[in-house]
This record gives C-alpha cells, structure tokens and sequence, in this order.
C-alpha cells in the first residue's frame, strides 16, 4: 500500500505558534558545540559504542540512496525498543513500504543486521542538531516518521514541526518524574508534544500524562512488548549445552549492567553453600562489557568459560558467560530461574516479556521505570519476584529453588499475563492506517481551522 501524494498538508494541526525561546536556546547550543560531536564520536568509538566506518550517519550522512516509492522511517534507541518493533516491520514491509530503522546503540544495530526483513535496512541516529537532522531529513525524506517509546529530542521534533510529513510516538510511556520536568518548562513541552500528530500510548496512565503535555490525538493500543514473539531458540545447541550441564541446577543473571555483576557474583557464593552444584550464567547487557566480567570472576576465584569461546561447560566450570547477541532465548530457556538485570543499576529495567514466554521464572531489583505498567502487574499477580536490596537477592533466588511448584506457578502465572496482554500490534497498526492512506487530511486541517478561530 504505497503512501499518496499529494498536497495533504500533515503539518496543519500542529502548534502555529512561534518557536519557544528555550528551544531556540537549545537549537544554538546544540549547533554551536557540534563540533565537539567529533570528539565525542571518538570517545565513544575506542569503547566500541561506536563504528568508526559509519561516523557519517551520526552526522546525517549515508552512503545507501534513498529507496524508490514510501519510505517509513521508525526511531528506537536501543534493544529493547528495537525488538519491540520488529513484529511491526515485518507488518509494513509486508504490505510494500521500505522502512528505516535508526537506532544510538551498535547492540541494537548488529540485531538489526540478524532481524531485518528485506524491505527493511538500518541507519545510525544523527545527534540532535540542526544540521545533521536536516541533513538526514532531506536525503532519506520520509513518508512517515515514527519514534519509540520515549524518543523525544527537542531538536528532532522541532525539524519534524515545519515538515509535511505525519509524527508519530509509538508504543509511547512517560513516566511521571519525565512529566513534572518537561511541566516545569509549560510553554516549550506543549510546543514540542504538539509536534506529533499522534500518540499510541501504551497504557492509560501514559495517556493522561502526554495529554497534560499538550498531545492532542492519543490513543492506547497497549505495549507492543507483549506482542512480541518467544526468542528463537537453536535446538542443536540448547542440546549440547544441556549435555555438558547434565543434572546441574542453573540460574541466569541476563542483561546486568556494571554494578550488577558484584551484586550477582556475591548472590551466587552464597548460593553454593546450600546448591553445590549450581552453574551461573551471566549475560551481560552489552557483549562489550566481556572482558570485565571475566577479570570480576578471575578476581573472586570464579572458574568461568564463555559462549563465544566454545569451550564445553565442564564439571569444574562455575560461570557460564553469555557474551554473544541473538541468544537470550538460548539462556532464558537453559534456567529455570533469571534474574533480570537492569533493575539494581540506574537504567530502568528490561523488557521481562522474553524470559515469561521462555519459561523461566523472573527475579527483579526495584529500579524498573522502562516497564514499569508490566512488571506492577507481574508483581501484583506473582508473576515475578521484587527484591528491594541486592543483599536479598540470593534469599529470594534460593527459596525458589526450595520450592519448584512456586516457579511453575509463577512461570504459567507470567504467560497468562504475557498472552491476556497481547493485542497492541494489530491495535497500533489499525490507528496507523489512516497516517498510510491519508484519512487524517481533513481532521487535520479541523484542527487548525479551530486553533485560528
């Protein structure tokens, strides 16, 4: 279904008011340090945050041509949002669009390189200035832009504000301390927000908060994160690794970030007074970070192979380190118990859908804004355990352990709330239609007949 041409206005029920000081403030500064960007560029590139080779996306400069015929182009930050669209990616290109996924972090661009689907191809996010958005803005030239969940760049917003192109938040959330600082700058947030023609929030609460911002179409399809689909798994290598396990109890600290992996290591020592025999594996949020899990482990005299070595698990081995990408759901289903990292660190948490349809029980610090609305549920129905203090942790993994009818319960517990949440896929992609077809013209132009009346 290509998109229509045409002189549709999408730009029409937007703010007409004047750029905000603030945002122009933020526009000057953004473009008066842009060259600082290639410092920070290289910073970043000695710690693998970056690939040298493809600087020039970060700077709005492709080497690809834009695709012939409508181009979506869709925002996501990092993995998790990255996984949480893919389901839709598939949708649009299988009714004929090109899509471009952006994203900041190299993780979520080696996934995308796996996950793609022809039709589909990854750029790097420019920085939000001026000139590298409009850059990237006139060589690709949407036809539709979509940012994911909480994606909300003044200077993107501000290029998207004057553009005849419709602006979508996807499978938006707005927590409410994002709330009361954008409410501190009234004026500039109602600006910015406005710039969407619209919202699909994923909850009702996130609704409420972006309508108070000024968002004038907000819809609730629900959280595309339920809709995603059980990690694949390789038969072949969940058998050979189970072999070389053999009748070992296992548990999984997946996507830790720095500070959790002392958290977990001091977990699992305390653990193996009590399960001798217990095999940690350890998967780190970002393979990068390898190397410093393995001097952790060294330092606290902890045996330990890695994946990507393919060296066999052997009886002596106490960590098994999971440093490759696209396996979690090898992970996920090698335990029957995770704890899902994230949740100790400041970083607001993980996605737990992938561990629930995977079968293993989930245990979770209490820093988990990302997904807040899902783990409340998973919580409140026992569906997950919360563990306030990192010196609980191994309490409350080994009581699990104690008691293998509570993970089943809490295992088939999680599902059920995985499977009755599902939905926001179809949901979302129905309330885009009209942004496809062209519907929305005339409601637009409804708007701003009122807003100048």
């Amino acid at each position: 279904m290509p998109l229509p041409g045409g002189p549709m206005n999408w730009s029409a029920g937007r703010m007409v008011e004047k750029r905000p000081v603030l945002l122009s403030l933020y526009r000057a500064a953004a473009q008066g340090v842009s060259p600082l960007f290639h410092v920070l560029f290289g910073l970043r590139s000695r710690s693998s945050k970056e690939i040298p080779a493809r600087k020039g996306e970060r700077f709005g400069r492709s080497d690809l041509a834009r695709p012939a015929g409508s181009l979506i182009w869709i925002h996501a930050a990092s993995v998790g949002e990255t996984m949480s669209v893919l389901p839709l990616i598939d949708a649009l290109t299988g009714d004929g669009h090109a899509v471009l996924l952006t994203t900041v972090t190299v993780t979520a661009s080696e996934l995308a390189e796996k996950r793609l689907p022809d039709g589909a191809f990854h750029q790097f996010v420019p920085y939000d200035a001026p000139v590298p958005l409009n850059r990237f803005l006139e060589h690709w030239s949407p036809d539709l832009a979509m940012v994911v969940e909480s994606e909300i760049w003044p200077c993107l917003f501000d290029e998207m504000h004057g553009r005849n192109v419709p602006f979508v938040l996807l499978n938006g959330r707005l927590s409410d301390g994002s709330l009361r600082n954008w409410s501190r700058v009234p004026y500039t947030s109602r600006f910015i927000f406005r710039c969407l023609d619209l919202v699909l929030a994923q909850s009702p609460a996130d609704a409420e908060r972006f309508e108070k911002l000024g968002c004038h179409d907000v819809k609730v399809p629900g959280n595309l994160k339920f809709d995603a689909p059980e990690p694949a798994v390789d038969d072949e290598a969940i058998t050979v690794l189970q072999a070389q396990i053999g009748e070992r109890r296992i548990w999984v600290a997946a996507l830790t970030h720095p500070g959790e992996d002392e958290i977990v290591f001091d977990a699992y020592k305390r653990l193996r007074q009590e399960f001798p025999d217990l095999l940690l594996v350890l998967v780190p949020r970002h393979p990068a970070r390898a190397q410093d899990v393995i001097d952790l482990a060294a330092a606290r005299d902890l045996s330990l192979v890695s994946r990507s070595s393919q060296q066999p698990v052997t009886p002596e081995t106490e960590i098994f380190l999971g440093d490759t990408l696209g396996e979690m759901g090898l992970y996920y289903r090698l335990s029957p118990v995770t704890f899902l990292g994230g949740s100790f660190a400041d970083v607001g948490g993980h996605n737990p859908v992938e561990a629930a349809l995977s079968g293993s029980a989930l245990v979770t610090g209490p820093k988990v804004a990302n997904a807040r609305a899902v783990y409340k549920e998973f919580w409140s129905n026992g569906a997950a355990v919360r563990v306030q203090y990192p010196s609980e942790l191994a309490n409350e993994v080994g009581e699990l352990f104690r008691n293998p009818e509570k993970i089943h319960r809490q295992i088939e517990t999680a599902r059920a709330l995985v499977e009755a949440g599902r939905g926001a896929l179809d949901k979302s992609l129905a309330l885009l239609q009209p942004l496809l077809n062209g519907d929305r013209a005339k409601r637009l132009q409804e708007t701003a007949d009122e807003q100048i009346t």
